[in-house]
């Protein structure tokens, strides 16, 4: 599965590919099997048994230049009396100028697993427009399950070392034989089986439905009579969700880096697949104009040859890593490849050394890209810039907190591969798996049949309710989805088809490469921020480009 998700040194967000392969989000809103969606339900904040959770008062406290609170919800809708909760930290960042307060803009950076607690902590609100900042706070929590909400979902024990739910190492990119198959479904049964073992009743309550009530709980408590949202990537699911359930309480919403609800996971991951396997060709053709002299090889031919070297090379034995007994193997130079296609202005300098450094033998710089441990030399300084010794020991305190229940601190993983289960429904019978391998294999490569293996971990998942559809949502304003030609992905036909079911839907293009669009160019910031502050309306074919 690919996180879907944005990190950049401009919005301080983050898009990583951890783990051997990854699939994108999920859909958003339940639909039955012939992919319609049901008439629309009364509003929640009318229901007696949610009016506790409608009315609650948010008790914000400093927290560093930030202020913090908590919000609390029900685990199950259906049942919210039963007196299980999730509660939810937020964060905000007030108006630059309280006088234009218009209210609140309510982010989410994607994943499914990011923490918006996080990105507002991080700095967001420095890289939004002024406009913006002038005239909203602005606000995000850690969705249910993931991060600091309580109870946080992990696949491991309290007694068992290792990341949350990392994945196996050693598995063939392309399983052909019975035995590689066999070892790919043992894989992924065991890291279901720990998923269930350590959080099982959080599962099926963990879905994007569920995530987006609890962001109409969240606005009713900011006092918001209707919602501004901007969604990066997984967020577009999360914005979707609640566009379809709250229609008439949306006041504005940005879509970046769309997921679009009405494929099936067979068909997102071949697109997906494809972007990534696109994305890394155009590094080979364009590294000379973003990296100069830096570049990994001489011409393109050479810098693909020197990738297929790397790959045959790691499929036969993992390459040394400084600190690690496991080594570089192939399914981390895919991740390491991927994970570096999302701002190539960013990071393609970082990948150019790492590869470099790796076709010498040693695999220790790619292996920090595949698990997004390394930073561009920008982001390093900007980050040092930025923390102040008393925002460190918050965070050193935050992250004691969140292991004592033996929850890691960073969870992202376990959450990713659980709403994404929950969300988008799978192939009970492995050989739909393996005959899905041939068709990724002609679209993608390895690219295709790396994602195609990491899907099985949703084969025995718990199912959930969710059917491809497309959107319905009708009586709410225009939204207005932000597409990225090059998208990796996010594939940009995704963003046209999203605006497309979309009633009123507006899509503003960026004809770039990489993940997501707001926050990278000016053209494309001006005229979103525009949209959120003024509801100035985005023509068709509206296209910026850097």
């Amino acid at each position: 599965m690919i996180r879907a998700t944005v990190r950049r040194p401009a919005l301080v967000l983050a898009l990583a590919v951890l783990g051997a392969t990854s699939l994108a989000a999920c859909t958003a809103g339940p639909a039955g099997p012939d992919g319609k969606k049901p008439a629309a339900a009364a509003d929640p904040a009318d229901r007696p048994d949610l009016r506790r959770f409608y009315t609650q008062k948010l008790h914000w406290q400093p927290c560093g230049d930030f202020r913090c609170a908590t919000l609390t919800v029900p685990m199950d809708y259906a049942r919210p009396g039963d007196g299980k909760t999730f509660v939810l930290p937020l964060a905000k960042a007030a108006t630059a100028v309280p006088g234009k307060r218009l209210g609140s803009l309510v982010l989410n950076p994607g994943g499914p697993g990011e923490r918006g607690v996080r990105l507002i902590k991080d700095g967001v609100a420095d890289d939004l427009g002024e406009g913006v900042r002038e005239r909203f706070d602005i606000v995000s929590f850690d969705p249910r399950g993931v991060g600091e909400s309580r109870p946080a979902l992990t696949c491991r024990g309290t007694d068992e070392p290792g990341d949350d739910a990392a994945a196996g190492t050693g598995a063939a990119l392309h399983p052909r034989t019975a035995a590689e198959r066999a070892a790919v479904l043992a894989d992924a049964r065991a890291t279901a089986d720990a998923c269930r073992k350590a959080s099982g009743p959080l599962l099926p309550h963990v879905g994007t439905a569920d995530a987006a009530r609890d962001l109409d709980v969240l606005r009713a408590a900011l006092g918001e009579r209707r919602l501004t949202y901007v969604g990066w990537s997984y967020g577009t699911s999360l914005g979707t969700s609640y566009a379809e359930q709250f229609p008439r309480r949306v006041r504005a919403m940005v879509l970046d880096g769309a997921v679009d609800p009405s494929l099936d996971w067979r068909q997102r991951m071949i697109g997906q697949a494809k972007g990534f396997r696109d994305a890394v060709e155009d590094y080979a053709g364009s590294c000379a104009d973003t990296v100069g002299d830096g570049c990994p090889g001489a011409t393109p031919e050479a810098i693909r040859a020197l990738i297929d070297r790397l790959l045959e090379r790691t499929r036969r034995a993992p390459l040394p890593v400084d600190g690690s007994e496991d080594g570089l193997d192939a399914s981390g130079v895919i991740s390491a490849l991927s994970l570096s296609m999302y701002t190539p202005e960013d990071q393609w300098k970082d990948l150019s050394a790492a590869l470099r450094a790796a076709d010498g033998g040693d695999g220790t710089k790619l292996a920090a890209l595949a698990s997004g441990d390394e930073q561009t030399e920008e982001a390093e300084e900007e980050e040092a810039a930025g923390q102040e010794e008393q925002q460190q020991e918050q965070e050193q305190e935050q992250e004691q907190d969140s292991t004592a229940d033996g929850v890691p601190e960073d969870n992202s993983e376990a959450a990713l591969i659980a709403v994404n289960c929950l969300d988008v429904p799978h192939p009970r019978d492995a050989r739909a798996y393996w005959e899905a391998l041939a068709p990724a294999n002609r679209a993608a490569g390895v690219y295709g049949t790396s994602q195609v293996a990491s899907e099985l971990v949703c084969k025995d998942w718990p199912a959930g309710s969710e059917h491809p559809h497309r959107v319905r949502a009708e009586g709410v304003p225009p939204v207005l989805v932000v597409g990225t030609a090059g998208d990796p992905a996010t594939p940009y036909d995704e963003a046209v088809g999203l605006a497309r079911q979309f009633p009123g839907g507006m899509l503003l293009s960026f004809e770039a490469s990489g993940h997501t669009g707001y926050g990278r160019d000016a053209c494309v910031d001006r005229k979103v921020e525009a949209y959120l502050v003024s509801l100035t309306k985005v023509g068709p074919g509206t296209t910026c480009s850097p």
